[in-house]
């Protein structure tokens, strides 16, 4: 059976790789690719277009294993603190940070220490002062209650092995009125046992997705409200051909059960305004 822990280590590994290609000079075949891009899954490709690319070092778009472009659609406003939950090489943080401007602040947050020395390297790359990458763990967000305006990130709660505690550090860090804003993988219906099972593909943004009804009841448990989960992508079974085959899985006996069933959502929601009451703003 696998843990939490193993899962945390499975990550760290995937993601230290692809953070150690993108510094050497190669793509992570999971981050924003431009359409010369050998890069084969279509989960994570060509999620920004070149105005943004144009923005970031090359290095930050290469490491990206996101499947949306949070950024984009936060509809982020100067002096705003953005909060990025797994930022990786740091591509949406530094995106945001040129959003919201010298009086506003962009926090990266990730647990693996390749993707932060990569990071740190777009950072000073990119010549912006208000930005700062945290080491640790969603589940356990080193920031103090009601310090951020908006929490974006892309493609990652579906990684934690404990969303519920990821939503509850979402909405503890939040301020009154902050805004959830985050792309990630959603399923429709029931996917296979066998996908469900296989850990690679969880990593990949997959197994470890939820439903859209799941998504909706888990952030209302944390407290949060104007939940609204928007569609981006959908896939079909072509689509993940290749992690399907790798898995040693029948391709197409499981059409039926994978075709359309796997999506790429912005997810909005909102900390209520009004949160002052003792234990509503961290619950």
């Amino acid at each position: 059976m696998t843990t939490t822990s193993d899962l945390k280590d499975i990550v760290r590994g995937k993601y230290g790789e692809a953070a150690t290609r993108a510094r050497s000079g190669g793509s992570s075949c999971c981050g924003a690719a431009p359409a010369a891009s050998s890069c084969c899954d279509p989960i994570t490709s060509n999620l920004y277009d070149a105005g943004q690319a144009g923005e970031v070092p090359d290095a930050a778009l290469q490491a990206s294993l996101g499947c949306g472009n949070p950024t984009a659609l936060a509809e982020l406003e100067a002096g705003e603190t953005v909060l990025d939950l797994g930022s990786g090489g740091g591509i949406d943080v530094l995106l945001s940070a040129r959003r919201v401007g010298p009086t506003g602040k962009a926090y990266g947050l990730d647990m693996t220490d390749e993707m932060l020395a990569l990071a740190e390297e777009n950072k000073r790359r990119s010549g912006l002062a208000n930005v700062e990458f945290l080491k640790g763990e969603i589940e356990n967000i080193p920031l103090p209650d009601a310090s951020v305006d908006v929490i974006i990130s892309n493609c990652v709660i579906n990684l934690s092995g404990d969303k519920d505690r990821v939503l509850r550090e979402a909405f503890r860090v939040l301020r009154p009125g902050g805004r959830f804003a985050v792309s990630d993988v959603v399923v429709r219906g029931e996917v296979p046992a066998a996908i469900r099972k296989s850990m690679e593909l969880w990593v990949g943004c997959i197994a470890g997705a939820l439903s859209e009804d799941d998504y909706r009841a888990k952030l209302a448990k944390a407290g949060f409200d104007g939940i609204d989960v928007e569609v981006t992508r959908v896939y079909g079974v072509d689509d993940a051909r290749a992690f399907l085959v790798a898995e040693g899985i029948d391709v197409e006996a499981a059409a039926k059960d994978v075709d359309g069933r796997i999506v790429s959502a912005f997810v909005r929601a909102t900390k209520p305004a009004s949160c002052c009451a003792p234990g509503c703003c961290a619950r």
